[in-house]
C-alpha cells in the first residue's frame, strides 16, 4: 500500500524507540495496530457498500432491459424483419370473392352436367383455375354433400 522497504521500516522503528521510549512502545504499537484494524474494517465496509451499489445498479439496468424486452411484441418484430413491406403477407391472403357469401345459395341453384343432385360452387371453379377453349371440361363434376343437422330429441 505505502511501498516501504525493510530498511525504511527499521529506521522508523529506531526513531519510535528513541522518541517514545522502551517502556511505552508496546502500548503505542498496540494502539497503532487497533487503529490500523479499524481503518481496514472501514475500508472493507466501504468497498462492500460500493460493490452492493454496483450490483443494485446492474440489477436495475437488467430489470429495465427485461421490462423492455417483455414490452416488445415479438410476433410483430419477427414479421417486420421477415416481411418489412408486407408483400409476403399480402400474397398469402386468400383472394376475396365478391359472391363468397352466396356460396350456399349458388350450390343449391347450380346443378351438374347430368342434371342430377351434383353441384359445382364458385369456389370450386376458382380452385380449378381458368379453362381454355382447347382444354375439355372435366368429365366428373365435383359434388357437394348436404350438411347434416341434429334434431333435438
Amino acid at each position: 500500500m505505502f511501498d516501504f522497504s525493510w530498511s525504511e521500516l527499521l529506521v522508523i522503528a529506531l526513531v519510535a524507540l528513541v522518541v517514545i521510549g522502551p517502556k511505552d512502545l508496546p502500548r503505542v504499537l498496540r494502539a497503532a495496530g487497533k487503529w490500523a484494524a479499524k481503518a481496514r474494517t472501514v475500508a472493507r465496509e466501504f468497498q462492500s457498500s460500493i460493490d452492493q451499489m454496483i450490483r443494485e445498479s446492474e440489477l436495475e439496468e437488467v430489470r429495465k432491459e427485461v421490462e423492455k424486452v417483455a414490452a416488445t411484441d415479438i410476433g410483430h418484430e419477427i414479421e417486420q424483419s421477415v416481411d418489412p413491406k408486407g408483400e409476403l403477407s399480402g400474397s398469402l391472403r386468400p383472394p376475396e370473392l365478391p359472391d363468397a357469401s352466396n356460396n350456399h345459395a349458388d350450390a343449391s341453384e347450380t346443378s351438374g352436367p347430368d342434371g342430377g343432385d351434383a353441384a359445382t360452387t364458385t369456389a370450386e371453379l376458382v380452385k380449378s383455375g381458368p379453362t381454355h377453349p382447347e382444354e375439355p371440361e372435366p368429365a366428373v363434376p365435383v359434388t357437394q354433400k348436404p350438411e347434416k343437422t341434429q334434431t333435438a330429441a
